[in-house]
């Protein structure tokens, strides 16, 4: 489901690294980067074998490196927004293996007076923050870079990312959608049988109405933990509900205006 959030309302974040993810409300960060220039699309897609590629970041954060591929992005069955279904190419990029949690908020939070150091209602240094707005997931995307000696991806007054820099973002929807299915073509990254979805997140049915530790469900094909349930992640994306039937076959980063962001997952 694709969310619209505003700028300036109180959400959970998610970041990237040159691609990464923060998440809202109940969302969470997680966070990815960019490695090397990939090739034109056109190529096969990827492999959705076992190998695992992760690296361990100065800010001692997991990352996991999600191969360079095409896949059909939308869904007939959802939203008007999420339609119409159409065939992107996303290049491969870094991203967190587990949502951000208040931890790892936390501890960047403390290098700069305008974040919030404990903003989330759920308590717990292994949950994943939330309660975060989007230009302040932006903002905590950008210390990380700094504290790793990276070139910061936001401006910290328009909110636009450049994403030729080498620091940490929050994710394309692109490549958040991507990353979450993992090669399924299913509802879920796991296929499309419901009845497996507590396997792999905490949701409705299981949460007990608060968030939960990251990385107590089981992963999706590609490492990445809770990519269902638990908290919804912010993308870099501005919203716009018509934005499929118009965004570019490779790499899309969303509209070039707007005030509201996409929030996805959750």
């Amino acid at each position: 489901m694709r969310l619209p959030w505003r700028w300036q309302p109180v959400v959970l974040p998610g970041a990237v690294r040159a691609a990464g993810l923060l998440a809202l409300g109940w969302v969470l960060l997680s966070g990815c980067r960019r490695v090397e220039r990939q090739p034109q699309p056109g190529g096969p897609s990827p492999d959705r074998g076992p190998r695992l590629e992760v690296i361990t970041t100065r800010s001692g954060i997991q990352m996991v490196r999600i191969p360079a591929g095409r896949f059909r992005m939308g869904s007939t069955a959802g939203e008007k927004d999420e339609r119409p279904v159409h065939e992107v190419w996303v290049d491969a990029f870094w991203m967190d293996r587990y949502e951000v949690t208040q931890a790892q908020w936390a501890k960047l939070a403390e290098r700069n007076e305008f974040l919030p150091i404990d903003p989330s209602h759920f308590k717990g240094p292994n949950r994943p923050v939330e309660m975060v707005a989007w230009d302040m997931a932006a903002l905590w995307c950008n210390e990380r870079s700094r504290a790793e000696g990276l070139e910061p991806c936001y401006d910290e007054l328009s909110g636009e990312c450049n994403f030729e820099a080498d620091g940490y973002r929050l994710p394309t929807e692109a490549e958040w959608e991507y990353a979450c299915r993992a090669g399924s073509t299913g509802e879920f990254c796991f296929g499309s049988d419901p009845g497996r979805l507590g396997q792999y997140a905490w949701y409705a049915r299981n949460a007990s109405r608060k968030t939960h530790p990251v990385g107590l469900k089981r992963p999706n094909a590609w490492g990445l933990y809770d990519v269902h349930g638990n908290v919804a992640e912010w993308c870099s994306d501005r919203y716009d509900a018509r934005y499929y039937g118009t965004s570019p076959p490779a790499n899309p980063r969303g509209p070039a205006s707007g005030q509201r962001y996409v929030l996805r997952g959750g």
